[in-house]
């Protein structure tokens, strides 16, 4: 009877532990990341390997930005290479007083927002946030991009990047803010990270 309680009690302890590991992280009213994301295109570019990928740079590629929501992924090709999506806002989609009125998820390497209420325009919402599928380009980058919260604030620099596998597979970053739906997601190679 005692090792149920205290399997019990263990897990109880894990839970509370890991509800304030992930607990979204509050800044306040304001714009807590102004800039818009920098990007350069290249015109030609080395591949780089990675874990068995052909990785082409199509642009060098930095931002800070808010946090909107994180998934992590563990099966599938997509997984082995970005095992971690972020949703990221910029601008007025990183203050507290416009995210409030926005339902922000993600699901299958998509993200969604919803709203019955436009505290900013439409096409602000769309330009302004992204979800970008992330490539650690090593353990400790990794190790970081998992811990990442919700609400918290990233600077990370690297490339978007064209994936290729010897079997064909390909997946290809989008190199707009301005576009939706299916491919407007951005494959980064992350380089550099920081959080706070």
């Amino acid at each position: 009877m005692k090792w149920k309680t205290l399997l019990a009690i263990l897990l109880i302890a894990y839970g509370a532990y890991n509800t304030w590991q992930t607990r979204e992280v509050t800044h306040g009213p304001g714009i807590v990341a102004a800039e818009e994301p920098l990007q350069r295109n290249l015109d030609t570019a080395a591949s780089i390997e990675e874990k068995g990928y052909q990785l082409t740079p199509l642009a060098e590629f930095s931002a800070d930005a808010r946090v909107l929501s994180t998934e992590h992924y563990m099966m599938g090709r997509e997984a082995d290479l970005a095992p971690v999506d972020l949703a990221l806002g910029w601008g007025r989609m990183s203050d507290e007083t416009v995210l409030k009125d926005i339902s922000i998820s993600q699901s299958n390497r998509f993200y969604f927002w919803h709203t019955d209420h436009f505290p900013i325009p439409r096409e602000e919402i769309e330009t302004h946030s992204a979800n970008m599928h992330m490539i650690p380009a090593d353990s400790s980058i990794k190790k970081a991009l998992e811990a990442v919260r919700p609400g918290q604030v990233v600077s990370f620099s690297g490339y978007l990047v064209e994936a290729k596998a010897s079997n064909g597979w390909h997946w290809r970053s989008s190199l707009t803010r301005n576009d939706t739906g299916n491919g407007a997601c951005e494959l980064v190679l992350v380089r550099s990270l920081s959080v706070r």
